[in-house]
């Protein structure tokens, strides 16, 4: 295992971002911090480095557990990277080991990018949150065409059309393609009216891609790419199952067997709704992403566009007992534009989850704070979820709670054997 130095001033001022021992350092450029988003409290610095040190410790029991193939985290404050450490391997079968710069599968944390451009169209007038589908894509039907008339861009990244959880994602895995099943969705049954109930969608989100062609004569994933990850120095960031596999240094997903972790090649199915799932990022680019929606480059994303996207739209009851650590911790919940707001502790979280076929990913920050955390590995298995909720409460000062089950004395126990894939084991973030 292979943990970067962390750095700390006692006054409270955290260095640059860090780098790995033996690592190039890349070029960092000092984020501009915004000076008028939410007045912010600042964490305790002995509460600060207990936490990192803990982190550590956790990590390496992960490890030793084998409990994951490969995983990359990092913790950002106040515009900086206090901690960055990667276990395991990009690729079990080669050895290859995964680094800052090798680059995962997002799955569900996409949403939040396609939400965010979209942000930046509205600033610039291309279109509106209250732009109506049926104004900007002639396919789009419900079986209420008068609700249909009303839905909004809104509403499909606020997750509130009214269709029934996953519409047709069981479709989408039986290999239909996404123009086929979009066009279909006028013969569901709505479970409620458009913007009065969550439903969450992988197949209707992605007609943003539609609504962003045609309102910009460009290609989502180009306009993605333009708008903020070039701009946000995401180097390593794009979009699909080639750029996937030609870049540098890519996670293989990999399955649990006896005799340990195996690798398999990765899933096409959710790269065909891209803006619901298709982009693929490093630690290094998460982290910028990171610094990012807290506010700490304004020069790319305004203060109040941030103050939009995260605000609760539709409450998600479900989500306070999808989990141990949810259950305990969080009073509310809704969604916003592609992220999840939850009252965790009685304090704000920005959060979102992601689940393909041999990844997983979460990222979730506190504004009160400026602090935030974000994990991506590279296999089946849940174990590392519990450990973002064990680093958010050791900075609240929570009373300590293996959430992650990994602090027992108890023999290891063996891989699990691998699962039939479902449509629904996916279907959580």
């Amino acid at each position: 295992m292979s943990f970067c130095k962390i750095f700390l001033r006692v006054a409270g001022v955290f260095s640059l971002a860090c780098v790995p021992a033996g690592a190039t350092s890349a070029t960092v450029t000092s984020p501009r911090l915004s000076t008028t988003a939410t007045v912010t409290t600042t964490l305790p610095i002995e509460r600060i480095e207990k936490t990192l040190a803990d982190y550590k410790r956790w990590l390496n029991l992960v490890e030793q557990r084998d409990a994951v193939a490969g995983l990359a985290t990092a913790v950002v404050i106040d515009g900086k990277v206090v901690f960055e450490g990667t276990i395991g391997y990009a690729d079990v079968a080669t050895r290859e080991p995964v680094t800052p710069t090798t680059v995962f599968r997002l799955a569900s944390l996409s949403k939040a990018f396609a939400a965010t451009l979209t942000g930046l169209l509205v600033d610039e007038g291309k279109l509106s949150w209250n732009t109506r589908l049926t104004d900007v894509l002639p396919y789009f039907k419900l079986k209420d065409m008068q609700a249909a008339d009303q839905a909004t861009i809104s509403d499909i990244l606020g997750q509130k059309l009214g269709l029934p959880r996953n519409t047709y994602d069981n479709m989408l895995e039986g290999d239909v393609s996404y123009q086929e099943l979009v066009r279909k969705l006028d013969e569901v049954d709505m479970t409620c009216g458009v913007g009065e109930c969550y439903g969450y969608q992988n197949i209707a989100f992605s007609m943003i891609g539609d609504v962003v062609l045609a309102r910009t004569g460009d290609f989502f994933y180009h306009q993605v790419d333009k708008r903020l990850f070039y701009p946000l120095g995401m180097a390593t960031a794009n979009y699909g199952r080639a750029a996937l596999e030609s870049s540098e240094s890519w996670a293989r997903p990999h399955h649990a067997s006896r005799g340990g972790w195996v690798p398999f090649e990765p899933n096409e199915i959710y790269y065909r709704v891209a803006p619901a799932a298709g982009v693929n990022a490093s630690l290094r680019d998460m982290e910028k992403w990171l610094i990012a929606q807290m506010g700490g480059r304004t020069d790319v994303l305004p203060t109040s566009l941030l103050d939009t996207l995260h605000v609760p739209g539709v409450a998600t009851p479900g989500e306070l007992r999808s989990s141990p650590w949810r259950r305990a911790r969080l009073t509310d919940a809704s969604y916003a534009l592609g992220w999840r707001v939850y009252k965790y502790a009685g304090e704000t979280l920005i959060y979102h989850a992601g689940a393909v076929a041999g990844y997983r990913t979460m990222l979730g920050f506190f504004p009160k704070y400026r602090v935030g955390v974000v994990t991506m590995w590279n296999s089946s298995g849940s174990t590392p979820s519990g450990l973002m909720p064990m680093v958010f409460d050791n900075l609240l000062g929570l009373p300590h709670v293996d959430w992650a089950q990994i602090e027992s004395d108890a023999k290891k126990p063996a891989a699990p054997r691998p699962k039939r894939r479902t449509a629904q084991s996916k279907r959580h973030h």
